[in-house]
């Protein structure tokens, strides 16, 4: 049988048919406003990316997905050009076309769901890459015929061309087919050099891991998502809400804050729109200081400027 993961304190992500059934009735009755989508960078710097090879840089290519150039090696993470997810079709095209970006070097995968997990968008990066997957996700790879794979549990570090990675907790879940319900773990990636810490949050519920996270490590910059909260009935337990996005920030003590996971698909009821508008509202209400804050354009590279 198997081996099942869990969540810290086993919390539960699990909904019923009844709970399904009670969110699309709600849905129904829901009038979105989708013609209003994120924008698009104007100055998108693609020969630079193409080229560099010496400069620190993160460019948002929508989603969870992000270009990360750190130490000279071009590192994605969940990469997610899908044009398409379920039923569903993507809001804005990808900040760069799968066809324009730089050879990869390492890919991170954050957990196994089809929105952060797409082969068909693995199967035309660039490059021999090395990926990085949560425990449980290894055997999936080789079947699919990649075999510079290592997977690692929460907590597990490795070291790679003077970058070293830490899988680190989530409070989430997995499933990609009827009978592999989390038989593969979820969480985030903190990436380190001797001059900065990134942390790639993943896909999260607000959990008490956020303050270990903040403790043991001293974050520059976190990628944290803030889309797919709504209804907060149904969706709080594995998708974490703006207003706690901006607790879990200041839990982890984090420098700067990289909002993601929204605007892309829709997966729940709320849009790109309102997701940054609660964002700007509580980051305001709390009085913190707005150069903390670092909305990106999709297609938009930080480096020494920006769009």
């Amino acid at each position: 049988m198997r081996k099942k993961y869990v969540n810290l304190d086993n919390i539960s992500t699990n909904k019923t048919f009844k709970d399904m059934m009670r969110w699309q009735r709600e849905r129904k009755s829901k009038v979105k406003d989708l013609s209003v989508n994120i924008e698009q960078c104007k100055n998108k710097m693609v020969k630079e990316l193409q080229e560099n090879r010496n400069n620190t840089t993160y460019t948002w290519i929508g989603h969870s997905t992000f270009l990360i150039q750190l130490n000279g090696l071009n590192i994605l993470t969940d990469p997610v050009w899908a044009q398409r997810m379920g039923f569903q079709k993507r809001l804005t095209p990808p900040g760069i076309p799968l066809e324009d970006m730089p050879e990869i070097d390492v890919v991170l995968i954050s957990h196994g769901h089809y929105d952060h997990l797409d082969f068909p968008t693995i199967k035309q990066i660039k490059g021999n890459p090395q990926f990085f997957v949560p425990i449980g996700l290894k055997s999936l790879f080789l079947k699919k015929g990649y075999h510079r794979v290592i997977e690692l549990n929460w907590w597990e570090t490795v070291k790679h061309e003077g970058l070293t990675f830490h899988f680190v907790p989530a409070q989430h879940w997995t499933r990609r087919s009827a009978t592999d319900m989390n038989t593969s773990h979820w969480g985030g990636w903190v990436i380190q050099n001797q001059v900065e810490t990134f942390y790639f949050v993943g896909d999260t519920g607000y959990f008490p891991g956020f303050k270990e996270i903040g403790d043991r490590f001293h974050i520059d910059t976190v990628f944290m998502p803030i889309g797919a909260y709504e209804p907060e009935w149904f969706m709080a337990a594995s998708h974490i809400s703006p207003e706690d996005s901006v607790k879990a920030f200041l839990e982890l003590k984090a420098k700067l804050f990289v909002p993601m996971h929204y605007g892309a698909y829709r997966l729940a009821d709320d849009t790109g729109p309102e997701a940054l508008e609660r964002l700007y509202r509580e980051w305001e209400k709390r009085q913190l200081p707005k150069e903390q804050l670092r909305v990106l354009l999709i297609g938009e590279t930080v480096t020494n400027g920006g769009c």
